[in-house]
């Protein structure tokens, strides 16, 4: 996703309660970043915020940890949640600025996270780039030291080969599919089923949107 500049963004972050800037410290001990223990779920590249935003307001029975690797973006999600929140505090999200890469230097077994969501990522369609995918296995593995027995992962794209491809990946890191649809919206799969940015956009131009529901078997 190309962004413009947004120069604003590092002061806003820095000075929003809910940006961690050094997210390592939390590595094992996020429920101290909350102050409470309410369940936490994760969202990787979580783009412009509408969705964490809108999930968040929706349960504040859970906690969120949204990441995303630019920081100008953030700030555009920061801006947004704090529309979707209407002007009252945030108290359940945390926004991270980090390379999904390193996702394991911040989250750890004690983390126990219940619930990923991956949302309409970058299908990296040459070959030699497909190890990039967010759903791909050596990624998934590493989400799996994370994760409970029996998390979730919601995934959600527009790409037919990605979206075919990721059967395997999760098969091959040890994962569940419980349900799956090439429609989600004549199919849902998902309890409740929250519009991305993208998602309108696709859905618009007449693009099915493919979902997988998998968890982290028992």
């Amino acid at each position: 996703m190309r962004i413009r500049s947004k120069p604003w963004a590092k002061e806003e972050l820095r000075a929003c309660g809910y940006f961690e800037e050094s997210p390592e410290a939390y590595k094992g001990k996020w429920k101290e970043a909350f102050q409470n223990d309410n369940p936490i779920a994760l969202e990787l590249g979580c783009g412009k915020g509408l969705f964490v935003g809108q999930i968040a307001k929706l349960h504040p029975e859970m906690n969120y940890i949204a990441i995303d690797i630019k920081l100008d973006i953030l700030g555009v999600a920061k801006r947004n949640i704090e529309t979707i929140f209407e002007g009252k505090p945030v108290s359940n999200i945390r926004l991270v600025q980090r390379n999904i890469e390193q996702i394991n230097e911040i989250l750890a077994p004690e983390d126990g996270i219940d619930q990923v969501y991956i949302n309409f990522c970058n299908p990296w369609p040459r070959g030699k780039h497909q190890k990039r995918r967010l759903t791909h296995t050596r990624l998934l593995l590493k989400y799996k030291e994370f994760l409970k027995p029996g998390s979730k992962i919601y995934f959600k794209t527009d790409d037919d080969a990605l979206y075919h491809s990721s059967f395997r990946y999760f098969d091959e890191a040890g994962y569940h599919i419980i349900k799956a649809t090439e429609d989600l919206h004549k199919q849902p799969i998902f309890e409740e089923n929250i519009m991305t940015e993208h998602e309108k956009m696709y859905t618009e131009e007449g693009i099915k949107i493919k979902g997988i529901l998998a968890e982290v078997e028992e």
